[in-house]
């Protein structure tokens, strides 16, 4: 079942719909990325739409996934080219994980994400 959820979530995130990604968390789900936490759907939905703004081509794809004990471990790797300001781009590659809790309704109540900002701001330089 969770490896069914992770496929469908990484198609969302390369959809390019940021909608498409909120909708697999539980409507005040939270998202928490690097410590900064977006509670909700609409939250969530912004911070997804974010990430397909700096990366257009953005492409996802899972490394593994795992549970311990009661969440599981969602490792992903994101690569894409960020258009910055006066249209310098640059090719972005970075690897994370989320650490999901399921609520009663099968969708995911709490993420907590977690990448190198250090190495992704160093790429964007």
């Amino acid at each position: 079942m969770v490896q069914d959820f992770a496929r469908r979530y990484t198609a969302a995130w390369c959809s390019q719909n940021a909608a498409s990604v909120a909708a697999f968390f539980s409507p005040d789900g939270s998202l928490i990325i690097n410590g900064f936490p977006k509670v909700g759907r609409i939250a969530i939905t912004r911070a997804a739409q974010d990430f397909m703004t700096a990366f257009p081509d953005m492409v996802v794809t899972i490394e593994d996934i795992f549970s311990v004990g009661d969440r599981f471990i969602y490792k992903w790797k994101l690569t894409g080219i960020n258009i910055g300001s006066a249209g310098k781009t640059r090719k972005v590659s970075i690897s994370g994980f989320e650490e999901w809790w399921f609520g009663s309704d099968s969708l995911v109540c709490k993420s907590l994400g977690h990448f190198d900002q250090q190495d992704y701001q160093r790429q964007l330089a």
